[in-house]
């Protein structure tokens, strides 16, 4: 089967190449860079292509279609940061970042921007910043994440709780569909909608009837499987497809991770940038103390609340970063060490607004005694205050610095439960990582009730496979107790098997989307949800596509000692 499958692939490629003008590898080194992307797995895909226009998307989308190619496999790729697996695949990948990376205009009047789905988070807002404005959310990988990959993970990071996730910027998306259409998307009154459509072809027409159809007659099993959560839940984002006022199918198409279509092109909001913000560091005796006076500490409405435990602040204490933040946590005089910290982020409109918030600020902190402090420190302006994020960046690359065969491994990532529950969370999460006896640190959003915590495992060890799986429906079982999600800021991926657990009586509903965009299952299956015209297709379990591990165990100790 896998050798007519590949065989089927080359003709695909073979007689794609008459109308294409892009460029297509299938070298073996080429493919063995995009089988792995920022998680633990390792999946060798048939061919890499590099569209070179919209026009060369629509070729290939149109050829797809065609009969003889229904069990040819597309999966769209932008930066390669996802956690889960989101564009690995065994099919073909189309790398959208090489050639469709445009800026294509920036509104300043309207603070809109038009770009291409491979154009660089931070490649933006360097743009953006000459005019005072910024794309929004942050994230810790802005430096390589592609707009196309946050909005198909509808991605989100810190100040999410002011900023939102990626969707509340999107305005209007071009995405290629199966068979070669473009469908021009944005938010269309409810009360007109059929009105608003007359212009688009037969097939969109029906498409739009049926999605319409679908959140219509399902508004009780919609609002009751799906969790209340700020982050709301990314993959065919139902509650938001229809509301009082708007019909939107975007909602469907922001963290659907290329599985409905290959999106081209966005119209973005964009923002004006903070003039005056300030960042107050608080040091606590412990992680959970950190964690109970964020609760306390969101009433006086900052920008962001950010937290790190002390493994993390330990292990930056011995990095190059340190000496820039290093007067921000100082504890040579306390008698107890920092075992915890929040970064909450203060921003207004003038600095008279900012200086009397930070005022307010420090005068609940100096009367409110429930939770001890160790520390209060203050970093002012831009230079100060991004010191102090770029060790919240690294947290990640500094968990992994550590001496031995075990390291951090992005399988429980980013869970996600409503901020009132998560210090309560966080302590049943921390007692299922002690009982294994598992080295691990732990930073998040807790404003928002996110959790980024890497369990350092050895995944050339067979038993960790087993440790892994057991963790993860541990944490599963966890989050759904406390009214979460297992994926709060990363998309689903290869965690998309837990998809019917967390959705309920609405998973029936995804499989209907699924079906109307893409009936073949062509679009990279086994994530988000199966078509419902494909009874036998299913979702990719945790562990049924390899792992780096799987690879590395084949290396001898000696070379593996030898090389490291």
């Amino acid at each position: 089967m896998k050798q007519d499958l590949a065989i089927i692939t080359q003709q695909f490629i073979e007689q794609l190449q008459s109308s294409f003008e892009g460029e297509i590898d299938c070298s073996e080194a080429t493919r063995q860079v995009f089988s792995t992307d920022n998680s633990i797995y390792q999946y060798h895909p048939q061919a890499i292509i590099y569209p070179k226009h919209q026009h060369d998307i629509e070729v290939i989308m149109r050829l797809v279609s065609e009969p003889q190619y229904q069990s040819v496999v597309l999966t769209a790729r932008g930066g390669g940061t996802g956690t889960n697996g989101q564009s690995l695949t065994n099919g073909i990948v189309i790398d959208v970042s090489r050639h469709m990376n445009k800026i294509l205009s920036i509104n300043v009047q309207q603070k809109k921007a038009i770009v291409q789905a491979g154009v660089v988070k931070d490649q933006l807002n360097a743009e953006l910043k000459k005019y005072g404005l910024f794309f929004a959310p942050e994230l810790s990988t802005s430096n390589r994440a592609t707009i196309g990959g946050m909005i198909n993970t509808d991605a989100s990071g810190q100040g999410s709780c002011r900023y939102g996730k990626t969707h509340h910027h999107v305005t209007r998306l071009s995405t290629v569909l199966r068979g070669g259409e473009i469908l021009h998307s944005q938010a269309l009154k409810r009360e007109s909608w059929q009105q608003q459509i007359l212009d688009k072809t037969p097939f969109q027409k029906n498409l739009y009837h049926q999605i319409f159809t679908v959140a219509k007659i399902n508004q009780d099993i919609i609002k009751n499987s799906f969790p209340s959560l700020n982050r709301s839940l990314t993959g065919y984002d139902l509650p938001n497809l229809l509301d009082d006022e708007y019909f939107n199918p975007n909602a469907l198409l922001c963290g659907s991770e290329g599985t409905l279509g290959i999106i081209v092109e966005a119209e973005l909001n964009v923002l004006e940038i903070p003039k005056y913000r300030l960042l107050i560091n608080i040091g606590y005796t412990n992680f959970q103390d950190a964690l109970k006076d964020a609760k306390v500490l969101m009433q006086h409405k900052p920008l962001s609340i950010e937290t790190i435990d002390s493994k993390v602040l330990n292990l930056a204490k011995n990095d190059i970063v340190w000496h820039n933040v290093a007067k921000f946590f100082p504890d040579n005089h306390l008698e107890k060490p920092i075992e915890g910290i929040n970064l909450v982020e203060l921003d207004a409109a003038t600095e008279i607004e900012l200086r009397q918030h930070l005022e307010d600020f420090l005068q609940h902190l100096s009367q409110d005694r429930q939770i001890e402090r160790l520390s209060t420190t203050v970093a002012w302006g831009e230079t100060e205050i991004n010191h102090v994020y770029a060790m919240r960046k690294r947290a990640v690359g500094l968990l992994g610095n550590v001496e031995g065969e075990k390291r951090p491994q992005p399988f429980v990532e980013d869970t996600a439960v409503p901020p009132e529950y998560l210090a309560e969370y966080i302590a049943d999460f921390r007692q299922l990582l002690d009982h294994h006896g598992l080295e691990y640190g732990m930073f998040g959003h807790v404003d928002a009730g996110v959790l980024h915590v890497r369990p350092a495992l050895d995944m050339k060890d067979h038993r960790s496979l087993q440790m892994m799986r057991s963790i993860t429906e541990k944490v599963v079982e966890l989050t759904h107790h406390y009214g979460g999600v297992l994926w709060g800021e990363h998309g689903k991926g290869l965690r998309s098997g837990y998809a019917p657990i967390f959705f309920g009586q609405a998973y029936p509903l995804l499989q209907q989307i699924k079906a109307l965009f893409d009936p073949f299952n062509q679009l990279n299956p086994g994530k988000i949800a199966t078509p419902a015209t494909l009874p036998t297709s299913k979702l990719i379990g945790l562990t049924e596509i390899p792992l780096r591990g799987d690879y590395d165990r084949q290396i001898s100790k000696i070379d593996w000692n030898n090389f490291g």
